[in-house]
């Protein structure tokens, strides 16, 4: 089940008109977070993403089953009866044998697919099955976002100096309170 603040922003995400494939991104973050605090593991980073994916259709965010040719059968009839899931109990208690199964399945497996170097691997791999045009158009949607909500220099220093300054306080107030 996922965790009610993961449904929240799923849900201002759609109220702001943004993409399923956005919405289903929070899925997405909150399954590589449960990897990296030890929740639970996984065989792989596209493991990870295909849970948060499940999850988000089980929620019952828009997110089509993808494609003939992009994917197996078993996993497009799998994306389609999240879906359909979704449509008509996305509240329905799951199993607790089959959650204990799966929670126990994924427990033995590693941590290392939610590690940057595993995720930037992973988005790497993906951007290249998409071809150079669509690469070409990410990239421009990128520059445009970052234009638009400042560049990434400009939040890293202003973040950088708040926490300088909350550093700074808090090593104030402990050399105040000694004696």
């Amino acid at each position: 089940m996922p965790e009610e603040r993961t449904k929240r922003r799923a849900a201002i995400d759609k109220a702001e008109g943004k993409a399923p494939s956005t919405q289903a991104g929070e899925f997405v973050r909150e399954e590589i977070d449960h990897v990296r605090e030890g929740k639970h593991g996984a065989r792989s980073t596209k493991q990870a993403i295909a849970i948060g994916l499940s999850k988000a259709r089980r929620a019952g965010v828009a997110l089509p089953a993808p494609k003939a040719g992009r994917t197996s059968k078993s996993t497009r009839r799998s994306a389609a009866r999240d879906s359909a899931r979704g449509r008509t109990a996305p509240n329905r208690t799951p199993s607790a044998k089959r959650s204990r199964a799966t929670s126990e399945a994924l427990e033995r497996e590693p941590h290392a697919a939610a590690s940057k170097t595993a995720l930037s691997r992973q988005a790497h791999a993906s951007a290249r099955t998409r071809g150079p045009t669509a690469r070409k158009a990410a990239a421009k949607k990128a520059a445009r976002t970052r234009a638009a909500h400042g560049t990434s220099t400009e939040r890293g220093t202003s973040a950088r100096k708040g926490s300088a300054r909350k550093s700074s306080a808090a090593k104030r107030r402990t050399s105040a309170a000694k004696p």
